[in-house]
């Protein structure tokens, strides 16, 4: 095989791995969260802008904000999951970057001063972050449940007032409970899907 991962690692992150739709009612840890999270922030993004941010939402109160904002068919299993996190993107990451690219501070300005570019760039940039965050989920041996179906001026509202975060996604976190999984749905072949110019 061309792959030097272990192929019990490959399964684990992609060819056994899916999106779960029940949890069971095991906790998800905050020290589980910041493993993941400390594993994934490695992931490349443009600059090192980093310009996603995760919002944990724990307490009754909190998923109740959110529920009521979700599609139809996606409020039962955020209502149940153990952990669910927001993906946003933070509008004004470039207020990071002095720190997080030391050898070029003047990028902050220079490549990020109007707040249109920092809407593209960071989005771009915060779901490919996002891309890292699930597969990380699925590196603590936990499933993940991302979904794009909500009121996303609603979730903005209810859980960024001030404007700087958008959200992207809502990802549901947890051990798969019962039937969890529906079946999976063919993917393009490699003839399909990889051009060589």
């Amino acid at each position: 095989m061309a792959l030097a991962l272990d192929p019990a690692a490959q399964d684990l992150l992609f060819r056994e791995a899916r999106t779960a739709n029940t949890f069971t009612d095991e906790p998800v840890t905050d020290e589980q969260v910041q493993a993941i999270y400390d594993l994934v922030k490695y992931g490349p993004t443009a600059f090192n802008q980093s310009p996603l941010r995760v919002t944990l939402v724990r307490s009754p109160e909190a998923r109740e904000r959110l529920v009521a904002h979700m599609a139809e068919g996606n409020r039962p299993k955020t209502g149940t999951a153990p952990l669910t996190a927001i993906l946003s993107v933070d509008i004004d990451f470039h207020e990071r970057l002095p720190e997080l690219l030391p050898q070029a501070p003047h990028l902050k300005d220079a490549l990020f001063g109007e707040q249109s570019v920092r809407e593209s760039a960071g989005s771009l940039n915060a779901a490919l972050q996002a891309g890292y965050f699930i597969v990380g989920v699925r590196a603590a041996g936990l499933a993940a449940g991302p979904m794009t179906g909500f009121d996303a001026e609603g979730v903005n509202k209810e859980f960024f007032g001030d404007g700087r975060q958008k959200v992207l996604m809502v990802v549901n976190i947890g051990k798969p409970g019962p039937d969890a999984f529906k079946p999976r749905n063919p993917r393009l072949a490699y003839q399909d899907a990889v051009v060589s110019v």
